[in-house]
């Protein structure tokens, strides 16, 4: 997300402080939490001073204490860039006033990984020849073993069991990257849904492609709308996620996948689908891919159902296509390193992954009772088994000036505009995540502090917006 979807009017306080160091305030917690990344570039001065009603020295000042901070570095001629976290200094990281309560980030939530680990590293130290092995090179595409234990996992949803259909990768976002630098070229469009996945936003942007928005509806895309897309756009790409798409929460029935499938059929496209979040459910629906397993490429993870340090996702598609997918491997970084994966593996011949992937089912389950609880009157979408919560705001709130609100009363949120495609305006809504906050206290307080200030809305008069 940029700063300049982040800042809204609110930024400048409530006049008791210079206007700059508000603004300095609001942009540090931004960076220090995580909404905008490493690398970002600040707007210009002059649009930001614009945007928010104050002059090109108040800006000027507040990128100034920015940079004094460590958060933010100039660069002669070029602009104002954000700085990675590690130049910041510790006492500004732990500054309790930058450390709102955080209801943006989706994360898996803390379970019984670390000892599952410590068995799994106890057990592979024991055998001298497999050690050896996971320290040695290994093929693109990944360890036999690995695949077809792999292939195994990739049954629950609906897939052959192939292992020479399956590629081990660093995770969904590295198969995604893999996938399309191997079957787009520069300028070429892909279809997805109307708000997507930031991490295929950020890749088009570094691959110069253009991403199209489809139509959705409580189920997600509609066969109506990818077919107008389909005929207008010269395209042969759809990135989808059918079950639980972030942040929406919605999940295509089998009616609407079999819809799906007719117009993809029918137009010669390929499906890369997405089923990171689908691996939480204990009986998903089968993939889109089953309908389409010559057309399509089905990327799964564990980093959103059981921890991001574990990066280890697979690739399903046919195998000629997994030889063309090995060579951007090879590009990239030459093959997965072998212990994560044998990690993954293990969990899963042992059956620890599904006892772990229902811990956090369990810790849904409780957290979203919850939040029935506090957000009781207020409308919301949700599935029960996802940790996620879609808000479409009420009026007369708009998007960036709830989200600025709230964080001036100290909890962050994702708005609908981080995951916004095209030029169509995104909708009126954010979304909450519940696995974000470390313990059911800190949610508890996140969100009955989202329900006051939700339930407290600006006053609209003549024009003008008052609280």
């Amino acid at each position: 997300m940029s700063f300049e979807q982040l800042i809204s009017t609110a930024s400048l306080g409530d006049g008791t402080k210079p206007k700059y160091q508000s603004i300095a305030e609001d942009l540090a917690q931004a960076i220090l939490n995580g909404q905008v990344p490493m690398g970002e570039k600040l707007p210009p001065q002059r649009n930001l001073a614009r945007r928010l009603g104050v002059t090109t020295g108040t800006v000027s000042r507040a990128y100034a204490i920015l940079e004094n901070q460590g958060l933010a570095t100039a660069r002669v001629g070029d602009g104002t860039y954000v700085r990675s976290i590690e130049h910041v200094p510790d006492t500004l990281q732990t500054d309790d006033r930058l450390a709102p309560i955080d209801l943006a980030h989706n994360v898996a939530m803390v379970g019984n990984e670390a000892a599952a680990l410590k068995v799994a590293f106890d057990s592979l130290s024991d055998d001298a020849e497999l050690m050896r092995q996971v320290l040695s090179y290994q093929s693109e595409t990944g360890l036999r073993r690995h695949r077809e234990v792999g292939a195994q996992w990739l049954q629950r949803f609906g897939l052959s069991g192939q292992w020479n259909r399956v590629m081990v990768t660093h995770g969904a976002q590295h198969g995604l990257a893999c996938v399309l630098r191997t079957i787009a070229r520069p300028g070429e469009a892909v279809l997805t849904e109307s708000l997507s996945y930031p991490g295929l936003q950020s890749l088009a942007r570094s691959m110069r492609l253009q991403l199209i928005g489809i139509e959705t509806d409580d189920e997600g895309m509609t066969p109506a709308s990818l077919e107008r897309a389909a005929k207008t756009f010269d395209t042969k790409f759809v990135y989808c996620a059918p079950t639980l798409h972030n942040p929406t929460g919605a999940t295509m029935s089998v009616q609407r996948r079999e819809a799906i499938a007719a117009v993809v059929r029918a137009h010669g496209l390929y499906v890369i689908e997405d089923c990171v979040h689908a691996a939480i459910q204990a009986k998903p629906l089968p993939a889109l891919s089953t309908w389409l397993p010559d057309q399509s490429f089905l990327l799964s993870s564990f980093s959103k159902v059981l921890a991001p340090g574990l990066r280890v996702g697979y690739i399903e598609a046919a195998p000629t296509w997994l030889s063309k997918f090995a060579a951007s491997m090879r590009a990239d970084s030459w093959m997965v390193a072998p212990l994560l994966p044998e990690i993954a593996t293990r969990w899963i011949e042992t059956g620890e992954m599904e006892t772990l992937i229902a811990q956090q089912r369990k810790q849904t389950t409780e957290r979203l009772a919850l939040a029935h609880k506090i957000l009781r009157g207020l409308e919301f979408k949700t599935d029960p088994e996802f940790p996620l919560i879609w808000v479409p705001l009420p009026e007369p709130w708009r998007a960036g000036q709830f989200a600025g609100a709230l964080r001036q009363a100290g909890v962050l949120v994702r708005t609908a505009d981080h995951f916004g495609v095209g030029r169509s305006p995104a909708p009126q809504a954010v979304r909450i995540s519940l696995n974000a906050p470390a313990n059911t206290e800190l949610l508890e307080t996140g969100l009955q502090i989202f329900k006051s200030v939700i339930d407290n809305p600006p006053v609209i008069f003549m024009g003008r917006t008052s609280w």
